[in-house]
C-alpha cells in the first residue's frame, strides 16, 4: 500500500470531522497516513512470538476499525485534530495487541477455552480484537495529551506531533529541513517542559 502521508494539521482535522459524518474516503486518508505506523506499533507489543491466530496487520486493522466505528458513533467527544488521533490510535493498538496475546496465551495453556477456540462466554477472536477502551479512558488520553502539548512553543509542538506519531529525529529534520542536532535539542527542551508539568 502506497502511504500519502497528510502534511497539515488542518486536513487531519477535516478528515475526522468527515469520519464522524460516516464519510469512507476520510477514513481512506486516515488510513492510508497512519496504518503503517500502526503496524509497527502493534508489532512491537507483540514482541518476537509466533503468530498463530493473527498478527500486527490484524491488530492494527481492528484498532482502526474501532476508530472508524466509534467516531461515526460519538464516542470520542474530544477528538478533533491529530493531537488528539495519535494519542487515540495508540491506546486502541495497545489494548487490542494485550488482549490479543493474553487471549494466545490462554489457549496455549487450554484455560478459559471452549469448544472451538472460543472465550468463555460465548466470545472469541474477533470479539478479543473488537473490545475498545471506554469513552472515559479515551478522553482523559486525550484530555492529558492535550494538555501537555499546549505547554509548548508551536515549533516544538509540531516536532512533539511528529515524534508522537512514531517519526524519527531523522526523518522529523527532513520534514522540518533542519539539522538533526536542531531536533535533538528541541525534543531536550520538550522532555524538561513536559518533566516540570508532572
Amino acid at each position: 500500500m502506497t502511504i500519502h502521508p497528510i502534511n497539515s494539521d488542518g486536513s487531519v482535522t477535516r478528515y475526522i470531522a468527515e469520519l464522524k459524518a460516516g464519510e469512507e474516503s476520510a477514513a481512506e486518508q486516515l488510513w492510508q497516513a497512519y496504518f503503517q505506523r500502526l503496524v509497527g506499533l502493534a508489532r512491537t507489543k507483540l514482541g518476537p512470538r509466533a503468530r498463530p491466530l493473527a498478527d500486527e496487520e490484524d491488530v492494527a486493522l481492528s484498532a482502526f476499525k474501532s476508530l472508524c466505528l466509534g467516531a461515526a458513533r460519538g464516542r470520542f467527544p474530544l477528538l478533533h485534530d491529530r493531537a488528539n488521533l495519535w494519542p487515540l490510535l495508540v491506546v486502541l493498538t495497545i489494548r487490542k495487541a494485550q488482549d490479543l496475546v493474553k487471549y494466545e496465551e490462554r489457549e496455549k495453556r487450554g484455560g478459559g477455552v471452549h469448544g472451538n477456540g472460543g472465550l468463555p462466554g460465548g466470545g472469541d477472536l474477533e470479539a478479543v480484537l473488537s473490545r475498545e477502551p471506554s469513552p472515559e479512558f479515551s478522553a482523559m488520553v486525550a484530555e492529558n495529551c492535550e494538555r501537555l502539548l499546549n505547554r509548548l512553543e508551536p515549533a516544538e509542538r509540531q516536532i512533539a506531533l511528529l515524534r508522537l506519531e512514531g517519526y524519527t529525529n531523522a526523518e522529523i529534520a527532513a520534514r522540518q529541513g533542519c539539522a538533526l542536532r536542531t531536533v535533538e535539542r528541541r525534543m531536550e527542551l520538550i522532555r524538561r517542559i513536559w518533566d516540570r508539568t508532572q
